[in-house]
């Protein structure tokens, strides 16, 4: 059999040890990284073939379900966590599997085999857009929820330090999340970037008027450095 490439994402040393171990029992696992965030796994990602994923999904700076949303050719996914509540969203995503720690050997052993019999029968990559139609949502995790955004609820994002402000036709959202990760969630198609510290939905701005942008009523300013870029994608030259 041929070597199967894994990756282990988990901000818990013990947790990746662990997995380690297990994908050592087994000689066609081949470990190729282990990293302790989302940002290390992405790196490794566009480095090298990765065909298996072993994800946490509460982690900070990004969270395993936020991560595989960004990923446009995922590995098969199993999940790891300490939080049931999490399931419905795994399986959501089309995850291989879901193992809820502490999970034993043979269990690991189940959740491989499913990994397996999905590459060895050539199906369909988790959120493969070959395979199902682009989602029209996204997910945000803040104060210890997990939050279905569907594109079209989404009116603006606004950079607040280590904080983005999600303004939704409902709500407003206040994540602990880089802006950048939050913009690399969104499809360019669909948000603009007004200025560097705002991201809008282009089906939502009601009138621009000199260096604002009007979106139900809120006043969002357009910097120099994006009104040429944001004019040329409304169909308009500065």
């Amino acid at each position: 059999m041929n070597k199967i490439n894994c990756l282990i994402v988990d901000d818990e040393p013990i947790a990746r040890d662990i997995i380690k171990n297990y994908c050592g029992h087994l000689e066609h696992l081949n470990v190729i990284a282990s990293c302790g965030n989302a940002l290390e796994a992405k790196a490794v990602l566009q480095a090298q073939a990765v065909d298996v994923m072993f994800l946490d999904i509460n982690m900070p700076v990004m969270d395993g379900i936020s991560f595989v949303k960004t990923m446009r050719n995922p590995p098969q996914i199993i999940f790891t966590t300490a939080y049931k509540e999490y399931a419905v969203d795994a399986f959501d995503l089309a995850a291989c599997d879901y193992l809820l720690k502490p999970f034993s050997f043979d269990r690991f052993i189940i959740a491989v085999d499913k990994a397996l019999e999905k590459l060895n029968g050539n199906q369909p990559k988790v959120v493969s857009e070959s395979s199902k139609p682009a989602e029209d949502f996204i997910f945000i995790k803040t104060d210890g929820k997990i939050y279905k955004i569907y594109h079209d609820d989404l009116l603006y994002a606004e950079a607040q330090g280590n904080y983005t402000k999600i303004v939704t036709t409902t709500s407003i959202l206040l994540p602990k999340m880089p802006f950048s990760n939050f913009e690399e969630l969104l499809p360019g198609s669909l948000f603009l970037r007004s200025h560097r510290s705002f991201i809008i939905n282009k089906s939502k701005i009601g009138h621009i008027e000199g260096n604002r942008v009007f979106i139900n009523n809120t006043e969002i300013p357009i910097g120099t450095n994006y009104k040429e870029i944001l004019l040329k994608e409304l169909g308009f030259s500065k």
